[in-house]
């Protein structure tokens, strides 16, 4: 009986280690198991990419003139349904000559999904890109930043990088001028800022990404897209 205990909490144990470590591959901003990962570029150009994540909505016009204010050039990774709901911002964005990337077909976390799920999420985001007028490379994001083993092969195959990040600013505070004073704390040449201003009804992530522009225009820094950050490596 004890013998039947011990091998049960050692199962348990087991079980318990592979979740934590499960999870954390999930999450991990540094590494997946299969494919090109980026999180920030080594480069000895004092260069940043923002990026922002979601959309497009009717808050697109507002970013872009932000974006034209400061001759920055920005990448969006955008989600397929909602370039069916809003395809003339994205064609904005587009025409605007920022890179666009994929951020899925419906925003579902691509972790414990079948490779039909995973393949429909991409292709069809992929799809809905190329008939908004952009006709570069596509990378992708994954929605709250979550992949495991299958996602990460399908991008492999097809020669997809995953992009991620190394600023978040929105994980950690509310106010926009927290913000901006993280993204100045901790940026560094190659840095990939991730912003989320596509659903803001403030203001504030507005106020966010110009105060962010202006300081770090100050400081001597040049806003480009990822692919030319990609370039810009050393």
């Amino acid at each position: 009986m004890r013998k039947r205990v011990l091998i049960i909490a050692m199962a348990i144990i087991i079980c318990g280690i592979i979740s934590i470590g499960v999870h954390q591959l999930s999450k991990s901003r540094t590494f997946q198991v299969f494919g090109e990962l980026i999180h920030q570029v080594d480069t000895n150009e004092k260069v940043v990419a923002l990026t922002f994540d979601d959309g497009p909505t009717e808050n697109v016009p507002d970013i872009l003139a932000i974006l034209e204010k400061y001759q920055a050039k920005a990448t969006f990774f955008l989600i397929g349904e909602e370039i069916i709901t809003h395809p003339d911002e994205a064609e904005l964005i587009v025409n605007a000559g920022h890179q666009v990337g994929n951020h899925t077909l419906t925003h579902k976390r691509m972790i414990f999904k079948t490779p039909a799920f995973i393949k429909h999420q991409i292709e069809e985001t992929n799809q809905l890109i190329r008939q908004v007028g952009y006709e570069d490379e596509i990378d992708y994001r994954p929605p709250n930043g979550k992949k495991l083993l299958l996602a990460p092969f399908y991008l492999y195959k097809h020669n997809i990088d995953t992009i991620m990040w190394n600023l978040e600013p929105d994980s950690y505070f509310t106010e926009p001028q927290e913000k901006m004073d993280y993204v100045m704390e901790h940026v560094s040449q190659g840095s990939i800022i991730l912003l989320h201003p596509m659903y803001d009804q403030t203001g504030g992530q507005l106020e966010v990404i110009e105060g962010i522009l202006a300081r770090l225009a100050e400081e001597g820094y040049s806003f480009v897209t990822i692919d030319e950050l990609k370039n810009l490596a050393r």
